[in-house]
């Protein structure tokens, strides 16, 4: 027996998995909705949830929070210093990719275009702000217990941000530019979603182009007073000069990806501790970070942003190939077809992505490269074949509960875990000196236990993750979502109706 998952609206209960009579089961969503705004849903049938892609959303996070608090004491699972790929430089694949999933599935059909498309610049709008508010400086996180931020210095840009860019440009072709075509075979799925992938070429074109095109001359920048504590002989609060004077680098001094956001963003809103300070340039504790060595680079406390302007270009590629599959959902019934389908589609990206890299089309998660693009969506797309194969094929789903209600209200976790609301807010009290707070002395117990301060911080950050999921668990069952609340309209991931779809 598959299990039932149900959400109470207006007195109803409405299952949301059920069992099929067949052996294939069909993905469906609900006939219509009360709300006219054009975004709903109308195809007809009962309801019945992708569970696969809720234990995908909740991995995500699961593995967004080990990263961001673990990393520091396993440097290797943190994100790569400039290139290569790491565990960490897979989070944010996996978010774009899952938002371009649950698109395909939102927007299988609209009653208006207009109308869809104004309420997907609503919510990305409302998802920007957010971003804005969580990540532009205002809240300082775990053990800076101040918040506030000088407006000239905002960080414009980061990772809810670049999601929003996304959703937006996913949402509008999926809106506009699928042809009226019934599939019927693979030539018309092609003819149905063909100008889709045309615009995705062309988005990767114009990125490959300004990439290895653009002219970077020499530039200058104000070292930060956030920086000093970095700062040696031949640094100071003055000026530094970056000699680039050339085009096609890919290296963090002169790339076109930092040149772009320095003429369009300026200096001062750009994201102040870059990856690049982890490299052996910049870092005599490389991979991790630690103090400047004897006549290192004058760049090395340059701001860079990592969700920058250019590289979302193609970022957002990796929200089209979630489109991609989630197409295959609604136009293929089979469940081994839809394996089928996504395994060949994911290994090609895969074997596409180092071939590339052979090539010399380096990985780099700060550039976001074709090559990078190509292997983390590959194994975006591998992963959820796997968690669809167990979840949703073979109804293997006690072991990933927890994982499965972290997903399902995945953006209130990132607020209060991934962006250390919760953890900051702790912190907030402590006894006669800031250190002396629950979150630090908890941490600082699970060391002493291991005798090991990495192992005993893996174990602190497991305990958390465990912690968020059962505060998932006890929202789902008290049918509290984070639609319940303002998160249900910058919603960018997911947009159903309450009665057919639980959010986000």
């Amino acid at each position: 027996m598959a299990s039932v998952v149900e959400v109470t609206d207006a007195g109803e209960r409405t299952p949301l998995l059920q069992n099929s009579s067949s052996r294939e089961e069909e993905i469906v969503h609900l006939s219509s909705s009360n709300e006219p705004d054009g975004s709903r849903p109308n195809s007809t049938g009962s309801s019945q949830r992708l569970v696969s892609l809720d234990v995908f959303r909740g991995l995500t996070v699961a593995l967004m929070i080990l990263v961001d608090d673990a990393g520091g004491a396993f440097p290797s699972i943190n994100h790569s210093p400039w290139f290569g790929v790491t565990l960490a430089d897979f989070v944010m694949p996996f978010f774009l990719f899952g938002v371009g999933v649950s698109i395909s599935l939102v927007f299988k059909k609209t009653s208006s275009k207009p109308v869809a498309t104004k309420k997907v610049m609503l919510r990305t709008i409302k998802l920007f702000l957010l971003g804005l508010v969580l990540q532009g400086g205002y809240f300082h996180g775990r053990d800076h217990l101040t918040y506030g931020v000088d407006v000239s210095k905002i960080r414009w840009l980061g990772v809810l941000q670049r999601i929003a860019i996304g959703y937006l440009l996913a949402s509008v072709l999926e809106i506009w530019l699928v042809n009226n075509v019934a599939v019927d075979s693979a030539l018309t799925f092609v003819k149905k979603y063909y100008i889709q992938w045309m615009v995705a070429f062309l988005l990767g074109l114009v990125y490959m182009c300004l990439l290895y095109g653009l002219y970077v001359p020499n530039w200058e920048y104000e070292v930060s007073s956030v920086n000093l504590t970095s700062s040696i002989s031949g640094y100071g609060t003055g000026t530094q000069i970056v000699h680039c004077g050339m085009r096609g680098s890919l290296e963090p001094p002169c790339n076109a990806v930092g040149l772009v956001d320095r003429f369009f963003l300026g200096e001062h809103h750009l994201y102040q501790h870059p990856v690049y300070r982890r490299t052996k340039e910049c870092s005599l504790n490389s991979p991790d970070y630690g103090p400047l060595p004897p006549n290192s680079p004058g760049w090395c406390l340059a701001p860079f942003d990592p969700e920058g302007i250019l590289s979302s270009l193609m970022a957002a590629i990796t929200c089209f190939v979630g489109l991609h599959y989630g197409h295959i959902i609604v136009q293929y019934k089979g469940h081994m077809q839809r394996v089928f389908l996504w395994s060949m589609t994911s290994f090609s990206l895969i074997i596409l992505g180092y071939v590339l890299d052979m090539l010399g089309v380096p990985l780099s998660k700060p550039l976001y490269t074709l090559s990078y693009m190509c292997i983390t969506a590959g194994t975006s797309g591998f992963l959820l074949t796997i968690i669809f194969y167990l979840v949703d094929v073979k109804h293997i789903r006690k072991p990933t509960v927890v994982l499965q209600w972290m997903g399902m209200n995945a953006l209130i976790i990132y607020a209060l875990a991934a962006c250390d609301l919760f953890p900051a807010a702790l912190q907030g009290l402590y006894w006669r000196l800031p250190e002396n707070n629950l979150v630090n002395g908890t941490e600082s117990q699970m060391q002493a236990v291991f005798h090991s301060k990495k192992w005993g911080t893996l174990a602190f950050v497991s305990l958390e993750i465990l912690f968020w999921g059962l505060v998932a668990g006890l929202l789902h069952m008290k049918r509290i979502y984070a639609h319940w609340i303002f998160l249900y309209e910058v919603n960018c991931l997911e947009e159903q109706s309450i009665r057919g779809y639980e959010n986000l």
